[in-house]
């Protein structure tokens, strides 16, 4: 039979049609499995390093560890253009003093506590050759971790020399560039295994790698139900599961997150297979999440660096897709976020193989004076400590074994806000309902001017050898008689000390 050209292009759509079919059922539902949601981290490269190093501070009570390959601070493109923040420009101490208000502000409000991000592994990496973003804004990240008191201890940073804005594996890969170049795929053999470098600094010392991993363990999914619709974030994205994980065993939780022009739309499945993180996840029972963004070739407003579309699939660091793009509720973050809460939803999923404790309730205040405030909660059940929070920011030192507590060195008249977390041997409890409170005003201070003889009588101070003390400071008065005159400030029940009141 003879057919038309209309009829070509009528076969022709209709084949197109059955294979965008086939291709929407093979992206099935992202799964639920068993996690250690006390081991769950995340890294990235490029446009995926910010977005970890983001991720790390919003919600630091839920990642563990962050690797940066070749990224920049928390909120640098938010206050300056971001080419400020790349091509190895010098972060300043004042714009990383600005970017520090965002993380105190928010902290324990648009995002978590920033006191967790001390209790966080941190590896970070960049080549000495990389350009595109390069080791000053890499220095940067550094010295604001350390501002946030993460400890040398779980800091790992590594500046590799002839290293070019890349990815670095130590095997080959079909399209790879050498190390020095920065090109597509931008995922290069440099002789370093930088998937094995980030997880073994999340995880220790990893089982031997598997360089074959199943086929079978790579499944692309969903990923609509949980992007609300934005327009940088693809339809579908991949996620690795070792079979041990899918048989119930219960296992670590990554996230890997690609660079700009690493989309799958870009190159395909090489940011989710030749990296080398399935070949280390296979082996050591960890889970990897391969969330993905998409190129957007629509101009949008952005934070500080005007109307720019995103057309090589960054993630979001500048603020295309709202100004709260570092925090919680930014549309990128809470989508990777509620993908590692749909994995991490399975059976016998928690905390070192248990369950973090609930959110205390029941949080009051009383007993206010000038400069201190009491509090008190009630018990949760298999808590074996409490931490209390002000502001946002821990003040106890050290777990509160009871139910109260009196924070102290507070300013007179002012008002306060608190929240109280639960804690047990697999984690921190979400934190309680906040509690506020106000000082009261500084007591007026009361002077006494009289000698030295007389404040021994009436009981301000005391004489020893010869000479006068005054109560509580101890302050030598002079001679203890009738002849030398004092003046003396009541600062505190029964203590003075020598002075004048105003």
């Amino acid at each position: 039979m003879r057919t038309t050209r209309k009829d070509r292009f009528r076969l022709a759509l209709a084949l197109a049609a059955l294979l965008a079919a086939q291709g929407a059922r093979a992206a099935v539902a992202l799964p639920a499995l068993n996690v250690d949601t006390s081991q769950i981290t995340v890294s990235g490269l490029s446009s995926g390093g910010f977005m970890a190093n983001q991720l790390g501070y919003a919600y630091s009570a839920t990642f563990k560890g962050i690797g940066v390959f070749a990224g920049g601070p928390y909120m640098c493109a938010g206050h300056s253009n971001y080419t400020a923040c790349m091509y190895n420009a010098t972060i300043s101490a004042s714009m990383l003093s600005t970017m520090q208000a965002d993380i105190n502000n928010w902290s324990g409000t648009a995002n978590d506590s920033k006191s967790l991000v001390a209790g966080q592994k941190i590896y970070l990496f960049v080549g000495t050759s990389d350009y595109t973003v390069g080791p000053n804004p890499m220095n940067a990240v550094q010295t604001q971790y350390a501002n946030n008191g993460v400890p040398a201890a779980n800091l790992s940073y590594t500046q590799r020399s002839g290293t070019a804005h890349t990815f670095p594996t130590d095997f080959d890969s079909t399209g790879n560039n050498s190390c020095s170049s920065t090109a597509s795929p931008y995922i290069s053999n440099c002789g370093y295994d930088g998937a094995k470098a980030a997880l073994s600094a999340f995880y220790g010392t990893l089982s031997a790698r598997n360089d074959a991993p199943a086929a079978a363990n790579y499944i692309q999914f969903d990923q609509t139900p949980y992007t609300a619709n934005n327009l940088g974030m693809d339809s579908t994205g991949w996620v690795y599961v070792p079979a041990s994980c899918t048989g119930g065993t219960q296992c670590k939780l990554h996230v890997a997150l690609h660079g700009c022009a690493q989309t799958q739309g870009q190159i395909g499945d090489k940011f989710v297979k030749n990296t080398g993180y399935s070949r280390w996840a296979d082996t050591n029972q960890i889970i990897v999440l391969f969330p993905q963004a998409k190129v957007d070739n629509t101009s949008h407003g952005t934070s500080a660096s005007g109307s720019l579309a995103n057309p090589n699939g960054c993630w979001d660091w500048i603020g295309w897709y709202g100004s709260n793009f570092a925090q919680k509720a930014g549309s990128q973050m809470a989508a990777i976020k509620a993908m590692v809460d749909r994995v991490a939803s399975g059976t016998g999923s928690g905390g070192g193989g248990g369950t973090a404790p609930a959110a205390p309730s029941g949080l009051g205040t009383s007993g206010a004076t000038s400069s201190s405030m009491a509090l008190a909660w009630s018990a949760v059940s298999g808590a074996t400590g409490y931490n209390v929070y002000r502001g946002g920011n821990k003040v106890n030192a050290s777990a509160v074994a009871t139910t109260s507590y009196t924070d102290t060195g507070l300013a007179a008249s002012t008002t306060y806000s608190w929240t109280v977390t639960a804690l047990n041997a697999s984690g921190e409890s979400a934190q309680s309902a906040a509690a506020t409170g106000t000082t009261t005003a500084a007591t007026t201070a009361t002077c006494y001017t009289s000698s030295n003889y007389a404040h021994t009588q009436a009981g301000r101070a005391y004489q020893s050898g010869g000479y006068t003390y005054a109560n509580g400071s101890n302050q030598n008065m002079g001679l203890w008689n009738v002849f030398v005159t004092t003046t003396l400030k009541q600062t505190a029940s029964n203590y003075y000390v020598i002075g004048t009141c105003p």
